[in-house]
């Protein structure tokens, strides 16, 4: 059994499996390893067990990283479209739900299934269950491990990050990189649910299980989507959008009425059905137990005893709901880490280290991180096919 390899790519999921299918499929004898016992954990949960694998409108400007240039040179040479047409070769049946966002009809184990498939054309050696305990580098890598010692030319970190340990999520392709004298921009959750203080969450937590459509908005980046209220805060699309642009200390602002002018509406409410409750015209913009809770707010129990200026106040904050996080509920509800490997330390084109010939980052671990909506999952596709064609 060799244990010599043109490529050692670490990390069994959608970076890894991508990257060293590729690599295989040129000719390279790629060995991937991963700790875990199953290739591709976490595509497995992703979209609640469909895969949210691709979207549709995937651009550049839809990534954060310190450097907003760096991911274009991948997301244009291997595109959502080529990774569609992988799908569509191995007859995966798929749909589109919301904002351009493509799932599997069936289940996220047909895109796992495909790229082991496409592994095992390439004539890629997977061994997992199976610990990196260190990592060396001379002439070529050395990685040693609990089933032995490996060398390879090239040594592919695709490890992924901190976010979700439950799944076996570490900081190793940070601590390696490190090593090698790449560097690390700042870290932290994203796409994560943020929590509050005791006084947001006194009203919170009575509403817990709420959801509405909301546009939130965190300094110039703002997303319309769902917004759920739990025991803890805020979750749902628009506030795990918004959680990556947040800061400690900034605040957030929501449209919780984004069809209405609320302050006209509640106005006109009152002129045409004054003897209505505010609960009942509160209902018709918003859930009921929410509308409820803003009801219980007002001095009056009948729409024509509320003065306009009230009414207008009510309105104004509906459609502009100032908030100030507390924190969030970090890595362990989090999809994905903010941050990583500094892209100033790698070549665009290839993933490659500048610095250390035949060392390549991909996916999660570098400091590119995608909105949610399949953009991660495209940059996983890209990154690794980028170092696959390359490694």
């Amino acid at each position: 059994m060799s244990r010599d390899f043109d490529v050692i790519v670490i990390g069994a999921g959608a970076a890894g499996m991508m990257c060293a299918a590729f690599a295989g499929q040129r000719g390279r004898r790629v060995l991937l390893l991963d700790h875990a016992d199953k290739a591709g954990k976490k595509i497995l949960i992703s979209g609640g067990g469909r895969c949210n694998f691709t979207n549709l409108y995937c651009e550049p400007d839809n990534f954060l990283s310190q450097n907003k240039h760096f991911c274009k040179s991948a997301l244009a040479r291997y595109t959502q479209y080529d990774f569609i047409e992988m799908v569509d070769r191995h007859g995966i049946a798929w749909h589109e739900k919301t904002l351009g966002q493509l799932f599997c009809d069936g289940s996220a184990r047909e895109i796992v299934a495909m790229l082991l498939a496409e592994c095992k054309v390439g004539g890629v050696d997977m061994r997992l269950g199976c610990s990196v305990a260190d990592i060396s580098k001379a002439d070529g890598f050395r990685v040693e491990t609990d089933k032995g010692v490996f060398t390879g030319t090239s040594l592919v970190l695709a490890t992924g990050s901190l976010s979700i340990p439950k799944m076996g999520a570490t900081g190793f392709a940070h601590r390696i990189a490190k090593r090698f004298g790449l560097g690390l921009t700042d870290i932290r959750p994203a796409l994560v649910p943020l929590t509050f203080g005791a006084e947001a969450l006194e009203m919170m937590r009575p509403l817990s299980g709420v959801s509405l459509e909301c546009s939130a908005t965190c300094g110039d980046a703002a997303f319309r989507e769902g917004m759920l209220l739990t025991h803890r805060g805020l979750s749902g699309p628009a506030i795990l959008q918004v959680s990556s642009y947040w800061r400690e200390g900034e605040a957030i602002t929501l449209d919780i009425a984004p069809e209405h002018d609320a302050a006209e509406r509640l106005v006109a409410a009152k002129r045409e059905r004054g003897r209505c409750e505010p609960k009942t015209a509160l209902g018709e913009i918003l859930p009921g137990r929410l509308a409820g809770a803003f009801a219980a707010e007002l001095p009056a129990k009948r729409m024509a005893d509320l003065p306009d200026k009230a009414l207008r106040e009510l309105g104004e904050r509906l459609n502009g709901w100032v908030l100030h996080p507390s924190g969030t509920e970090g890595y362990a509800k989090a999809e994905v880490t903010l941050g990583g490997i500094d892209t100033d330390g790698l070549h665009a084109k290839t993933m490659e280290a500048k610095t250390v010939p035949g060392l390549y980052a991909i996916g999660e671990a570098v400091d590119v991180t995608g909105w949610l909506g399949g953009y991660n999952f495209q940059w996983a596709w890209s990154s690794g096919w980028v170092a696959g064609m390359n490694a």
